[in-house]
């Protein structure tokens, strides 16, 4: 996932009240990490395939995952957003809800007041 994209997708989350974060794997693996409850935490599209998929990790280690989202390829902002917050994260294999979970109250955006400053002003 491109870094901007992945920015992007984590303030919709976190306008969402989904606590999700900005999660970087390596020099060009970037993605989301979405915190869920019992300790785990889903990290979403770092391993550079095309497709929108994720690994769930406790103390890391692999705990489950989502396989990758048929279509999710061509996703823009808005699908990809509810893909991540329609899924179930309880299985081992996760499964996607008929339905959204309604929202939490928003958190605030992720960087605050320098993200712009740390980030070389490559956001758009």
């Amino acid at each position: 996932m491109d870094e901007n994209r992945a920015l992007r997708v984590v303030d919709a989350l976190r306008q969402r009240g989904v606590d999700a974060h900005l999660a970087r794997e390596g020099v060009y693996q970037i993605g989301v990490r979405v915190v869920l409850q019992g300790g785990r935490e889903a990290v979403w599209d770092t391993d550079g395939t095309l497709g929108l998929e994720a690994q769930v990790m406790q103390n890391g280690t692999l705990v489950g995952f989502v396989p990758s989202i048929e279509g999710s390829e061509d996703f823009d902002l808005d699908q990809t957003v509810d893909a991540i917050v329609r899924t179930d994260y309880d299985k081992p294999i996760a499964r996607h809800q008929p339905t959204a979970p309604p929202p939490s109250p928003p958190l605030a955006p992720e960087g605050g007041l320098f993200r712009r400053f740390l980030g070389g002003f490559r956001e758009r």
